[in-house]
């Protein structure tokens, strides 16, 4: 069954899908996809991890952001396409 949803049909393949995002600036990103394209990434109930910070490694973060879920830190972010160096599905890396 193919089910629409009023105003989904002009969203991003990956709208409602949990994502990861690696920006320029050593952050990682994941979080659900609310909509992308070429101007902006926006992410729903996201958490990031920052190069440089104390505590978990980045691999670590995001294999407990895999198993678990990210932490829903941050409600809705709005990043700049032209930061974002990679994006893709978080089921992704986990059966990669």
């Amino acid at each position: 069954m193919n089910r629409t949803f009023p105003g989904h049909q002009d969203r991003s393949p990956l709208h409602g899908i949990t994502v990861v995002v690696e920006t320029a600036g050593g952050e990682t990103w994941v979080g659900r996809c609310d909509d992308e394209d070429a101007e902006r990434v926006i992410l729903l109930d996201a958490d990031v991890h920052r190069d440089g910070e104390e505590g978990s490694g980045r691999d670590e973060w995001l294999s407990k952001a895999a198993r678990f879920g990210p932490w829903a830190r941050h409600p809705r972010v709005v990043l700049p396409r032209r930061a974002v160096r990679a994006l893709y599905r978080l089921g992704d890396l986990e059966a990669g």
